[in-house]
């Protein structure tokens, strides 16, 4: 045991050392040129981060920032001793969201006084508020919502030949094609795309992305001139985003690339990449989220550095902006979450929201049980709002793509097993 312990030990000491000698190290000018973006914010943190950046250096940089969240302020400190602040600047050009957002904020508050009344049993009520709920929304999927619950307490089959004349692909509207015995809608678009990439756009540079976003954003951007100037395989993610907001999302994009790749996992973990890289970036490898969430796959930077020693390699952060590294990282990540889950719509609750949160939230008796209209109110009454919807989401996808994959799936198979613990999970008894 002493020698496993001392190999151990000095396995652990290279492993830190390497990473720190071969660590990409970053100039002031380096990031100081980068367009203001989400995507230098990153490079900002890298840079204070480092031990040969000075205290100066660090105040100036952090001026240049976006937006500041818990990994900038904590590092900014470590540096400096100080809290991070930014001056006031003129507020960017934005487009103007087309979301109303008081009425969206009524129609929340009705769907949600809904739900509880289901779990009452004053159905009519619930009714008149899922219909004011409907009325209220804007965005499609939303709307959907509203009409599938309207059908589930009111038995009126008429609401779900709306959800089927529906252009949005989302839970609601598969499940009224499986409940009225229907097909997938044909609205489904997996780009057949040749050419492999184009020239002068790096897919796998968090920079390239920071001005493809800005351009997209322009006044009057012209969304199809820019998506078929990205049309190729590396780019695919950006290509097929940009041709979704041109249509105002009325078309769904389900590309499937890195098929070389790919191929060499069975049907449902493919499925299952696919599913997640869609919902977390559009499949843009060089994504980065406001918390510094990284690659196709948005990992957070601690598992990107606990898989990599569990693998026992060196791992620059940068590289998980290779496609095929998120890939390899994400294979490694769902066997793990996959011992414990089998239900893609847990793991995918696991993967947004953590295995803990996964496991205390489905051990509770309220969650997950047999009973009227479960597991639907279930996958209503999660408080954690992002993990609720990114669930729905990744398993739409995840039937999607299973479909498109050659095996013939329908998404109430895997809603009827919520409330079956062992098709599912090993947490339930």
């Amino acid at each position: 045991m002493r020698l496993h312990a001392i190999i151990f030990v000095l396995f652990s000491l290279w492993f830190l050392n390497t990473t720190a000698l071969n660590a990409k190290i970053l100039s002031y000018n380096q990031v100081h040129k980068m367009p203001q973006s989400i995507e230098k914010d990153y490079y900002i943190w890298r840079f204070i981060s480092q031990k040969n950046t000075s205290v100066r250096d660090a105040k100036a940089i952090i001026q240049e920032a976006n937006y500041l969240n818990k990994k900038l302020k904590i590092a900014y400190k470590k540096k400096t001793g100080l809290n991070a602040k930014l001056r006031s600047k003129p507020a960017p050009y934005c487009i103007t969201s087309k979301i109303n957002w008081k009425l969206r904020s009524k129609a929340n508050k009705a769907f949600k006084k809904a739900i509880k009344l289901v779990q009452k049993g004053q159905l009519q009520k619930a009714a008149n508020l899922f219909y004011t709920a409907h009325q209220k929304y804007s965005e499609r999927w939303e709307k959907d919502k509203s009409l599938f619950w309207l059908y589930l307490v009111t038995k009126d089959k008429s609401y779900l030949k709306k959800l089927l004349q529906s252009y949005h692909i989302n839970m609601y509207t598969l499940l009224a094609a499986d409940m009225e015995n229907k097909s997938y809608p044909k609205t489904i678009i997996t780009p057949s795309i040749s050419k492999a990439r184009i020239f002068g756009i790096d897919a796998k540079d968090p920079i390239a992305w920071a001005k493809m976003k800005a351009k997209m954003n322009a006044p009057n951007a012209d969304l199809d001139a820019l998506a078929d100037g990205c049309e190729s395989q590396a780019t695919v993610g950006m290509h097929t985003y940009l041709k979704a907001r041109a249509c105002n999302f009325r078309k769904s994009y389900f590309p499937m690339p890195y098929r070389r790749t790919m191929k060499k996992f069975s049907k449902e973990r493919q499925a299952l990449i696919y599913a997640i890289a869609r919902q977390e970036s559009r499949f843009v490898p060089a994504s980065v989220s406001r918390s510094f969430a990284l690659g196709m796959m948005q990992f957070m930077p601690f598992l990107i550095e606990h898989i990599a020693k569990e693998k026992g390699e060196y791992m620059d952060l940068d590289m998980m902006f290779s496609p095929y590294k998120a890939i390899e990282y994400a294979d490694f990540h769902l066997d793990y979450l996959n011992k414990y889950l089998y239900s893609p719509l847990f793991v995918a609750y696991a993967y947004n929201g953590g295995i803990g949160f996964t496991r205390r939230l489905i051990k509770k008796p309220q969650y997950f049980r047999k009973g009227a209209f479960e597991p639907y109110l279930s996958m209503e009454k999660i408080p954690n709002i992002e993990a609720r919807e990114y669930g729905k989401r990744v398993l739409t996808n995840y039937v999607i793509y299973l479909n498109k994959l050659g095996k013939p799936t329908r998404i109430l198979t895997y809603i009827n097993q919520l409330t079956t613990p062992y098709k599912t999970d090993t947490f339930r008894k």
